[in-house]
């Protein structure tokens, strides 16, 4: 390994120009290639999740590369989830019980465009827009393009190739075709897809519902979420199985179809958008998966990052964050064994695996727990005792949100096992009326229950380790 490496990065989207980014810092020449055209000049968002959720693993990784201020300055602050019912009622649910703790609700495109001007101004770094990948030979770190501009075929000659091109990665493909080592591979999809459509800004170009939130009409089967944009829109998204129940996209094929769906179950989101039959028809439907592999890398040639490696669904708001938290964990790797390419991608995937699983699953949980449990009666009754001990505690308690969102420092893997083992204890004293959400507890009071979680969930915790589930 050394700084005239020639290194190839393929997919210049949010993990691979930050990456590129990182890289080009530490003085590494760099070939960026991109399937799509550039995003800074043409619009390539119809339909795609153009807005996503950043959080404090993503703004880690932004601050490392120079970049968290830019991304601040396009953001806009969610403070909770606003919960929607089918009467047009609303009650609002934060985030966290500390004060400063959100999520922030940014545009793919101007976060991407960001870093790709940033890794542009390093004269180590070009970048090469509409060229396809198509394949990797893995042996002899040679990419196989196409140019959607002059449709000609040609092969880019690397030393070391990084595959940052998402869920339907060209290198990962290459590693289970080629067949040159033990490779697993899992794509598993959910029964559910989704859809994209738009609340406009109204005449004013003022958001017309809270911007304050991420909006959420919960519906057991299927569910509504919306996100703010900074010209006063929202992006939703609608979450419905492809073919079971009353309503599913394979049966939501007419106007009056697609309105009673909707005037039955989102009125007053219905009411908000005036073009419902034009973005249902236009705007594509998109599949909900979740990507796990191993190993990561091919000897100390080639290398999966991001969503090639672990692409998850979107229902923790981490799928960028995490992409973003590869680089920080790669970046401080390469602090430890700059050198040898080879023991930098086994450390990194090492120090990185378990927790993307975590996130993964994690996410797959937040999909039921957004769905259907929001709205529940028991899950609200121990939300509101979970922000009482932080805002009262905002040291001692964190829940498994915040510990996910807020606490970059706490890797997802142990996240996610004391916050389940936390979970399960504060269900299991409420449904014990052990605790009680009635009444306005004292510090005292709070201080009690807060023993008891604790007590309980090193219980539950302890009992695990037991059963071998750690």
């Amino acid at each position: 390994m050394n700084k005239q490496d020639n290194i190839l990065i393929i997919g210049a989207g949010l993990c691979g120009s930050l990456l590129a980014l990182r890289l080009a810092q530490r003085g590494y020449k760099v070939e960026l290639y991109e399937s799509r055209p550039d995003l800074r000049t043409t619009d390539i968002s119809a339909g795609r999740s153009i807005n996503l959720a950043l959080s404090d693993r993503g703004f880690k990784a932004l601050r490392l590369a120079g970049v968290e201020d830019k991304a601040r300055e396009i953001c806009i602050p969610m403070y909770g989830r606003l919960i929607h019912d089918t009467k047009g009622n609303t009650f609002s649910s934060n985030y966290s019980g500390r004060e400063g703790e959100y999520i922030n609700s940014i545009s793919r495109g101007d976060l991407n465009g960001i870093l790709l001007t940033e890794a542009e101004k390093h004269e180590n770094v070009n970048i090469h827009f509409n060229k396809k990948c198509k394949s990797v030979d893995i042996e002899n770190t040679v990419a196989h393009f196409k140019c959607y501009e002059t449709k000609k075929e040609f092969s880019i000659d690397a030393d070391v190739i990084f595959g940052t091109d998402g869920a339907g990665s060209a290198l990962r493909k290459s590693y289970y075709l080629e067949k040159k080592f033990l490779f697993s591979y899992s794509q598993n999809y959910l029964t559910h897809g989704y859809k994209e459509l738009e609340i406009p800004a109204d005449k004013l170009g003022k958001h017309q519902i809270s911007k304050d939130h991420l909006h959420i009409w919960p519906r057991g089967e299927y569910m509504l979420i919306a996100l703010p944009n900074l010209d006063g829109s929202f992006t939703v998204t609608l979450f419905l199985s492809y073919d079971e129940g009353e309503y599913n996209f394979n049966n939501l094929i007419s106007e009056e179809k697609i309105t009673e769906f909707f005037e039955k179950e989102f009125p007053d989101a219905l009411a908000l958008i005036p073009s419902i039959k034009d973005e249902f028809f236009n705007n594509p439907t998109g599949a909900l998966g979740t990507v796990k592999c191993s190993p990561w890398h091919y000897q100390n040639k080639t290398l999966l990052m991001g969503d090639a490696a672990h692409a998850i669904v979107p229902f923790y708001g981490q799928g960028m964050n995490a992409s973003f938290e590869d680089v920080t964990v790669f970046d401080a790797i390469l602090d430890k064994y700059e050198g040898d390419w080879q023991t930098v991608f086994k450390a990194y995937e090492k120090a990185r695996k378990q927790d993307t699983d975590a996130i993964a699953d994690l996410a797959i949980d937040n999909y039921y727990e957004m769905r259907d449990h929001v709205a529940n009666p028991l899950f609200k009754q121990k939300r509101k005792i979970e922000m009482d001990l932080e805002k009262t505690f905002p040291a001692e308690y964190f829940s498994k949100y915040s510990m996910v969102t807020f606490n970059e420092e706490i890797p997802y893997a142990q996240a996610m096992k004391k916050g389940r083992a936390q979970d399960k204890a504060l269900l299991n004293l409420i449904a014990d009326d052990e605790v009680s959400t009635s009444l306005e507890m004292t510090k005292d009071e709070l201080k009690i229950i807060l023993q008891k979680v604790q007590e309980e969930t090193n219980e539950i915790l302890e009992e695990d380790k037991i059963a071998g589930l750690k």
